[in-house]
């Protein structure tokens, strides 16, 4: 018990906090999972989106268990290999942060023709969308290994605290979208210029972890 409470003293909170942070500035800015929890929710009630959700949280799941497997398992063999993905990484959210800056600033809200499910199709609708994406798992790829926060802790276990700190702040945020769907909706039409400050957002904080992973250490 006193040595879990020491290796604790030891995390770099910091760290943990740009994490959460940068998950929190994510997960707000438009996207085709955000964008989906609230058109079902529109369409649907608040219920169907909050099944959304979890589905979507519980598909993380399964990205966080294939990173911290495969990638602390690289970590252990080869420095080498570990700092190609890093700057893997850093590519990687350098690109997204040109597709964001190439794509438009206006979100698209439509909440007409979509089909009425059971809120358990919706759970598997969004856990398939998430498993099923390997966007989502190129992404934990280059996000997760340079927010490491301890030098005494297992690296498998580091990864799934990032794992589940990121599938709670999902959680809150996405399910904000579904407890306000309707005010946010009226807010993104009354403001047009709500898209472009989200847009430029999301180019600063993908940007910024980019340069951060550059500079941070194993």
């Amino acid at each position: 018990m006193l040595e879990a409470c020491f290796i604790a003293l030891k995390f770099n909170y910091p760290i943990l906090t740009g994490f959460i942070l940068a998950t929190a500035v994510l997960g707000i800015s438009p996207g085709p999972d955000n964008i989906f929890v609230l058109t079902q929710s529109l369409a649907h009630g608040v219920k169907s989106g909050f099944a959304v959700v979890l589905g979507l949280a519980s598909g993380c799941l399964v990205h966080t268990t294939l990173l911290a497997f495969g990638v602390s398992e690289i970590i252990k063999r080869s420095d080498t290999l570990f700092w190609l993905i890093k700057l893997f990484g850093v590519a990687y959210l350098l690109y997204l942060a040109f597709k964001v800056f190439r794509s438009k600033s206006q979100i698209q809200i439509s909440a007409t023709h979509t089909a009425k499910r059971a809120n358990g199709n919706l759970f598997w609708t969004g856990f398939t969308m998430n498993v099923l994406n390997p966007k989502v798992t190129i992404f934990f790829l280059a996000f997760f290994p340079g927010f490491l926060f301890s030098t005494e802790l297992n690296t498998v276990i580091q990864f799934y605290v990032l794992g589940f700190l990121f599938i709670a702040v999902t959680i809150l945020i996405f399910g904000s979208i579904a407890l306000l769907s309707g005010s946010i909706s009226k807010f993104v039409a009354q403001n047009l210029g709500t898209g472009k400050v989200l847009k430029w957002t999301q180019i600063i904080v993908f940007v910024g972890i980019a340069v951060y992973l550059l500079l941070s250490d194993k």
